[in-house]
């Protein structure tokens, strides 16, 4: 198999050293070979939609007033351990929409996956579930909520992309420090 993660050549394996492994187990779907992979395995097994909200309080008197948006976004990850080797990773983004401060509407949106991740670190599987699974996560997650706040009538809302293995790593870094004090 071909590793995702770009590197310099092991000369053992021709896998980049540490290198994650992508498989994937479908019904009815073979890769050929009957060995398992030696270095840690990882893959999505299923990506759902788990909670939906959406609210519009100020309609229909909003669309008679001056369009002024703002728009407030607070997201929440979490994870849990289905059984070994296989967990559900959860993003919940809240976008609060406001026109002169007045809220507008409000989409909630708990976007979900069931990954398969064997032979990790603790380490490595806590970067995995907290980096990787929500990065993988967030585009479904912001394709619902730009279409429900559509469907309301209003603008597109058009999220930017955000690195949670940057922001994983800075809640790591954060937390060092706290427990340094």
């Amino acid at each position: 198999m071909k590793s995702f993660l770009k590197g310099k050549k092991d000369k053992t394996n021709g896998e980049a050293p540490g290198a994650l492994t992508a498989s994937t187990s479908h019904p009815g779907f073979s890769t050929g070979g009957s060995h398992a992979p030696e270095g840690p395995e990882f893959s999505i097994q299923r990506i759902y939609l788990k909670s939906l909200s959406y609210a519009a309080p100020s309609s229909p008197s909003i669309f008679q007033e001056e369009w002024k948006p703002t728009v407030d976004m607070q997201i929440q990850t979490h994870n849990s351990k289905i059984s070994e080797g296989l967990h559900e990773a959860v993003i919940k983004v809240t976008v609060v929409g406001k026109s002169n401060e007045k809220p507008v509407f409000t989409v909630e949106v708990e976007q979900a996956g069931v990954f398969v991740a064997n032979k990790f670190t603790d380490e490595q599987l806590s970067a995995v579930l907290g980096g990787m699974c929500p990065n993988i996560l967030f585009p479904y997650a912001r394709e619902a909520i730009t279409e429900l706040a559509t469907r309301g009538t209003f603008p597109p809302i058009y999220l930017a992309p955000i690195n949670f293995d940057l922001v994983y790593a800075q809640a790591l870094e954060k937390q060092s420090h706290e427990t340094q004090k």
